[in-house]
């Protein structure tokens, strides 16, 4: 579904992005990790048409996205590291709001969705009185909207507690079963372990691995079995290439 090929983005004279290329198919879930300053958000950003490529082609269900973003963002739901709602609106307003700029009137699905996410006790309160984990619940439940088929979000769970967390991840998984292919940066482990089939590592602007993680172990030479954390570390901290 996503295809990339030599992606470079360049801010001034900073080079931010270097020559990314991937694919990955429909209806994987797929971790994109590295240390603050990596490129993800740059990455993600490119991914969903919020900013051009400086160089590069990125294809996402056979369209070129730079070129054309207006025919690929149908297909594109895309979460924030901020969260992207109105604070004075409540959670009924915000989805009413939403839904209208989406061209979507029928609610019935997008409410029952709210009923599974346990959004309903809170649906006529204004957002800035919910706790941070629902607040990102609707953060991810606008992007869906449209139904999108891909899902790109940048750190959906951060500053919320475990349990929130754990109860994203549980729907994300749902999302991912119903077909979505969905693009995750995090910087918890544990939360991609439990989500992620695949993963991209980045570090400086560069892909050091793209691949499941099995493969991200046998990535890393060592004569003891190694843990997913530790992986994750060897190739983010020395720096290890594909």
């Amino acid at each position: 579904m996503i295809q990339l090929s030599n992606v470079s983005k360049k801010y001034g004279s900073k080079t931010v992005l270097h020559n990314i290329s991937f694919s990955l198919p429909a209806g994987e879930i797929t971790g994109v990790v590295g240390p603050n300053g990596a490129g993800k958000s740059t990455l993600l950003k490119c991914i969903a048409t919020m900013m051009p490529p400086t160089s590069g082609l990125i294809v996402i269900d056979g369209m070129n996205a730079a070129s054309d973003p207006r025919a690929v963002r149908p297909l594109l739901g895309y979460v924030p590291q901020e969260i992207a709602v109105y604070q004075e609106l409540t959670v009924k307003q915000n989805i009413e709001f939403f839904a209208k700029l989406a061209g979507r009137r029928d609610l019935r699905a997008v409410l029952t969705r709210c009923e599974e996410w346990q959004l309903m006790p809170h649906y006529r309160k204004k957002v800035k009185h919910l706790s941070g984990g629902n607040q990102r619940k609707l953060n991810i439940l606008v992007a869906l909207l449209h139904e999108p088929d891909l899902l790109i979000l940048d750190e959906p769970t951060v500053g919320i507690d475990i349990a929130a967390k754990q109860e994203i991840v549980s729907h994300l998984k749902q999302l991912a079963y119903e077909g979505k292919t969905i693009l995750y940066s995090s910087h918890d482990a544990q939360e991609l372990q439990m989500l992620c089939d695949s993963y991209l590592i980045m570090k400086e602007g560069e892909l050091l691995f793209h691949g499941p993680k099995e493969k991200l172990r046998q990535h890393v030479p060592s004569p003891y079995n190694q843990s997913f954390t530790e992986s994750l570390a060897h190739v983010g901290a020395w720096g290890s290439r594909r």
